[in-house]
């Protein structure tokens, strides 16, 4: 069974920091591109940060410097470390194998100003 799970989120004070994790099973996983996307309350998703099965690494303007996206091949699992993060980082996070329609189900992270 193909599955994404992210885990990880929560309630933070800003400038403080979170890491996500998402754990993937049913794929290739050391063979697939992998991304963070986010979606805050009527706002369209948007793609936060992506990493090759190479270990190219890609981020969103907003959060370059400040998070950043890893990869264990061996457990199958894709990071995203955030850092100094901001009330506007206030979103749903979701995993996704790039160029598929596999997305997690998303963990919310909560930024207090």
């Amino acid at each position: 069974q193909v599955q994404l799970v992210e885990s990880g989120g929560g309630l933070v004070q800003a400038g403080g920091s979170l890491r996500l994790s998402c754990e993937a099973s049913g794929i290739t996983f050391s063979f697939d591109d992998m991304a963070w996307y986010r979606q805050a309350p009527g706002n369209q998703r948007e793609l936060v940060a992506a990493i090759s099965r190479f270990g190219l690494k890609n981020y969103a303007g907003d959060v370059k410097g400040r998070f950043t996206i890893s990869r264990d091949n061996a457990k199958n699992t894709v990071y995203l470390q955030m850092n100094s993060l901001k009330p506007e980082d206030t979103a749903v996070y979701y995993c996704n194998v790039i160029r598929t329609e596999l997305w997690g189900r998303g963990t919310q992270v909560t930024v207090s100003s």
